[in-house]
């Protein structure tokens, strides 16, 4: 097999400039919204004190869950020694990187109060699940940045399989610790299970691909390098377990709830009678971040096809985290198990939730450093291969 050689991109035509352009309002905006809720109070947002938890932490858990999950694609090459994904694995953790940096700033500028997190960091207490988060994230920095390391310093490309695999259980357990955040609430009765912490795991694997995807075929046309269909079949073939991993879990999770009884209205509040959050499950979730891309990914092997698919996952997955995360704080707290409670605050009452453009324009904003992020990136170091064609690929990397 043909060896692989990396290249930065040239980074001055004129699209280039406009893509980073466009990403930079994408920013600027959502440094704006931080400012104004910041400024206003978040009264300006569609959050209470009820829905504390609002779009902005949809977007940032998405990106935090993608950033473990696009590392994938390195592990596998590195940890299970598949040599068709070594040309690919600096790219992949870069993208673990920045999709981290860009979920970690919306989630900080959606605090309330930023400029104290600063006691986040020196204050901790540890029977929060937060506290262990912060390890968690700057661990994950450190890990990537040495297997990055391994991967760019020829001297060191023997140590980049440990280091694989170091940064492989790492994200294991960063994954893990993001959904016990919500299944270690136990006063929430859709947060309450143990089957969360591995379903964040394949909705990790599944949104990263996703996004690996996109990137890989946008940086590869956009610079006139070849991209054979070994390598995309290789990952359309691994998105679609993936996706259809996280349908099952889904299932798995909602039939379990079923199959209690105390947990009844919480699932025919999600299924059945939750307005819109009934309406991003099926739709959203299950149709279109589930059934569509199954049927565009095994239907067919056209590339336009391919990026739909990935497009409609990253959509389903926006939508699954927002039933989640926001449904879970709609539906009525039980204060009193077994008890009937009667009060003028809510009690019983499904929490009402409008997202506001701010809050929009934090998420996206987000999203939009990541890719800024990973444009700069591909000019300044050589993580991009000079071809991808069906006959260089699966050899050592160089």
């Amino acid at each position: 097999m043909a060896r692989i050689h990396y290249s930065e991109i040239e980074g001055r035509s004129g699209a280039y400039l406009a893509l980073l352009a466009v990403l930079g309002a994408l920013v600027l905006g959502g440094l704006g919204a931080a400012w104004y809720m910041e400024h206003n109070g978040h009264y300006v947002t569609g959050m209470s004190n009820r829905i504390v938890w609002g779009m902005p932490h949809v977007f940032a858990i998405f990106l935090i869950v993608a950033a473990s999950g696009v590392l994938n694609v390195a592990s596998i090459a590195s940890v299970f020694g598949r040599d068709l994904y070594k040309p690919l694995a600096r790219l992949s953790g870069l993208l673990a990187v920045t999709l981290l940096a860009g979920g970690l700033a919306v989630l900080v500028l959606d605090l309330g109060r930023p400029e104290r997190l600063i006691v986040a960091m020196t204050h901790y207490n540890f029977k929060s699940i937060f506290a262990w988060n912060i390890f968690l994230y700057t661990g994950f920095y450190a890990i990537v940045a040495v297997y990055l390391w391994t991967m760019f310093e020829r001297r060191m490309n023997d140590y980049s399989r440990p280091a694989g695999l170091v940064a492989f259980v790492w994200r294991l357990v960063l994954t893990t610790g993001t959904g016990s955040i919500f299944g270690f609430l136990v006063a929430r009765e859709p947060y309450n299970s143990a089957l969360l912490a591995p379903m964040f795991i394949i909705m990790s694997f599944s949104f990263g691909l996703a996004i690996f995807v996109l990137v890989l075929m946008a940086a590869c046309k956009w610079t006139g390098r070849a991209l054979g269909d070994v390598v995309l079949n290789r990952l359309r073939n691994l998105l679609g377990v993936f996706v259809a991993a996280v349908l099952y879990f889904a299932a798995i999770h909602h039939l379990t709830n079923l199959y209690i009884a105390r947990q009844h209205d919480v699932e025919r509040f999600f299924l059945w009678e939750g307005g819109i959050y009934t309406a991003l499950f099926w739709l959203g979730q299950v149709l279109i971040g589930g059934v569509v891309p199954l049927a565009l990914l095994f239907g067919t092997a056209s590339r336009r096809a391919f990026a739909a698919a990935a497009v409609c996952v990253i959509a389903g997955g926006l939508a699954q985290l927002y039933v989640l995360i926001i449904g879970g704080q709609a539906y009525p707290q039980m204060m009193f198990p077994e008890k009937e409670v009667a009060s003028s605050f809510f009690d019983g009452v499904v929490a009402a939730y409008a997202p506001s453009l701010p809050e929009a324009a934090l998420g996206v904003g987000g999203m939009a450093l990541a890719l800024v992020l990973t444009a700069v990136a591909l000019k300044v170091l050589p993580f991009l291969p000079k071809s991808l064609a069906d006959g260089d690929v699966g050899g050592a990397a160089a």
